[in-house]
């Protein structure tokens, strides 16, 4: 037992290599995951107690055996039986296609990366790019929600800016849980994008096993009362005014809310920009019929490297005003026949979050010159006068309270990018850009086509 055994170099190295690496996975890994989760809970820890809305246990399950805990469910394995009856495969492969799903829709939320740094980052790349303006915000509404309730903000979606927009503003209340698109479904971003906490959408999925999959993955965030973030449009508008809701999520949500005790409570968001940094991309999916957009990554790096430029060599501007408006919370719970009715309670939202779409100076005077083929300064600051007027309880940000100055910077942005011309003092819209100038216009028009329409029943 004490002879001594002689045994070659490399083979002395490789066993050496094994027996550190058996020494660290059962030995030093463990004790050094179970040391930095100890401080990652005591972080989240203090970070709940300045938190409006805590983050839900649910949210910090590790993202395995979130996954686990999907695939046995007994909804979705049922739904597993199913397909694989339907199309003939075997159960295990059903089951493997099922956990693929899983694999792709759950998140990896990291508390450090969306508080850490995240937040940080939305909040100077949101006041780098914008003057940010917050027009309407009940914060008493708002903080009068039952702690219990599962929240869930319902968004139009202007820009893929939105997410960082949002997740700035509401930074102090809740770290919350966005469905995203396809868009984002690239390395690294989606690798970003799971840590801070959003799910992934395949929004023109087909396949009756992704949808009960995902479908029981939001029910199941919405029993644990994880606050969400959802663009009931389902997608990006292309023409720059609300679309019609999808009522898919808000679907699965409410079946969530049916299934467990928490009442649901949806805070309508609108946004608003004087400039979409995605506009001609909208705009060109949109004239093509197709929500195929020319946005590949080396557009985006030049765009990118071109404002960077334009930064460093002082020449650059921020992008106008970027506003958000809260709207009053709506209750299920003192809401049941819009609990008991999908297509009511979207159309419900929709019209909420339409009602509170921020007016800004470039869409209100885009909207203006659109009236007519020439017109003034002085007319537009009329015309803005009268607009204002005419909006009443509508939410309107107009620089330093004054209609000339909105007027200033409206043209300010339009004709600095050629969307509008000035010719021996009258101002027009350049009609190779009249489907841009729509695209701005169309934000607003709704609030403004309302108001001339009530005009109108008022003088008959």
């Amino acid at each position: 037992m004490t002879a001594p055994v002689t045994l070659p170099l490399w083979l002395f190295i490789l066993i050496l290599i094994f027996a550190v690496a058996a020494f660290a996975t059962h030995f030093l890994f463990p004790s050094v995951r179970w040391f930095l989760r100890r401080r990652m809970q005591r972080a989240v820890d203090r970070l709940n107690r300045r938190l409006e809305r805590p983050i839900q246990p649910f949210k910090l399950l590790r993202r395995y055996d979130l996954i686990q805990r999907l695939c046995y469910d007994p909804e979705v394995a049922s739904a597993i039986v199913a397909h694989a009856r339907e199309t003939g495969v075997r159960e295990d492969v059903a089951f493997e296609r099922a956990r693929a799903y899983a694999r792709e829709i759950v998140p990896s939320f990291s508390a450090f990366t969306y508080f850490g740094w995240g937040v940080g980052l939305a909040r100077r790349l949101s006041n780098a790019l914008f003057r940010v303006r917050l027009l309407h915000h009940d914060s008493a509404a708002l903080q009068a929600i039952d702690p219990e309730a599962t929240v869930v903000f319902v968004m139009n979606h202007r820009s893929n800016m939105d997410y960082v927009l949002v997740t700035h503003l509401v930074a102090d209340r809740s770290a919350l849980s966005y469905a995203v698109g396809e868009w984002a479904h690239v390395w690294p971003l989606s690798r970003l994008i799971r840590s801070m906490g959003a799910y992934f959408i395949r929004r023109r999925a087909r396949d009756m096993l992704y949808r009960r999959v995902l479908r029981r993955y939001v029910q199941m965030s919405t029993e644990a009362g994880v606050t969400q973030a959802i663009f009931p449009e389902g997608g990006l508008s292309l023409d720059g005014r609300v679309s019609p809701p999808k009522k898919g999520l808000l679907s699965y949500i409410v079946e969530g809310g049916r299934q467990g005790a928490r009442d649901i409570v949806f805070v309508p968001v609108a946004l608003n920009y004087d400039r979409v940094l995605e506009d001609r991309v909208l705009i060109g999916a949109g004239q093509a019929g197709t929500r195929r957009f020319d946005a590949g990554i080396l557009r985006v790096m030049r765009a990118v490297l071109r404002q960077a430029w334009r930064k460093l060599t002082g020449r650059f501007r921020r992008f106008g005003y970027a506003a958000v408006s809260f709207g009053t919370p709506l209750s299920l719970r003192d809401a049941p026949d819009l609990a008991a009715d999908a297509d009511a309670l979207a159309t419900t939202l929709m019209q909420r979050i339409a009602a509170i779409v921020p007016v800004l100076p470039v869409p209100l005077v885009a909207w203006l010159l659109m009236q007519a083929e020439r017109q003034s300064r002085e007319e537009l600051e009329r015309g803005t006068d009268a607009a204002v007027a005419r909006l009443g309880d509508a939410q309107v940000h107009l620089p330093r309270g004054s209609s000339a100055a909105a007027v200033e910077v409206g043209l300010q942005a339009l004709t600095g990018r050629g969307i509008a011309a000035e010719q021996g003092g009258q101002y027009a819209i350049v009609p190779e850009q009249r489907a841009l100038a729509e695209y701005y216009a169309n934000s607003v028009a709704h609030l403004m086509e309302c108001d001339e329409d009530n005009a109108a029943t008022a003088r008959l």
